[in-house]
């Protein structure tokens, strides 16, 4: 999700727009940025590695759509996810990303469940959990990222989901939902 930021966002959600994402422990994230700035250059740094659960806009209201994903975290349970090695989506898009492995199944369960309620997926193709690390750049930059990142391997809990509107044409952190908030007696 370009763009994306940690700020507070304005009271009113924009328009319909949102999204939902995985970050990453802040060590990680820290280590990805830095990879994917040798990639890129600084402007990769503005959005940080995440893995997109849903990026899209809301059917009705955001708040409708809102509500519907913090039902939907309240009601998973937190997992394990690792990062192993890389995959491509080309010739069909130019993009290099980190293999999600152990998680695969819970992020696309956590998919699905979005995706039934009132909001909608905007993507071009059909949902594959990953962490974009190189896209739209020269061969020889998208090889080297390819290659140099194969045999890269890391492991996180996930314990929540964050919630994002657009603003100003950025992402902007509204909640970071705890997984699992509904299922504690």
């Amino acid at each position: 999700m370009p763009g994306i930021a940690r700020r507070r966002a304005p009271d009113a959600p924009q328009e319909y727009n949102l999204g939902v994402i995985i970050s990453l422990p802040p060590e990680l994230a820290a280590e990805l940025s830095a990879r994917r700035v040798s990639y890129s250059g600084p402007d990769a740094a503005v959005v940080p590695p995440h893995i997109t659960l849903v990026s899209g806009r809301a059917c009705r209201s955001w708040e409708d759509a809102a509500a519907h994903v913090r039902k939907v975290a309240a009601a998973a349970e937190p997992f394990m996810l690792s990062l192993r090695g890389t995959g491509t989506f080309e010739p069909l898009s130019p993009v290099i990303y980190l293999n999600v492995g152990a998680g695969a199944q819970a992020c696309t369960t956590l998919h699905e469940q979005l995706v039934t309620g009132p909001l909608e997926h905007l993507p071009a193709f059909d949902f594959h959990p990953h962490l974009t690390i190189a896209h739209d750049l020269d061969e020889h930059v998208m090889s080297r990222a390819k290659n140099e990142m194969a045999g890269f391997q890391a492991e996180f809990e996930v314990r929540s989901v964050g919630l994002f509107d657009q603003v100003s044409g950025g992402w902007v952190l509204r909640e970071e939902l705890n997984l699992g908030e509904g299922r504690k007696n």
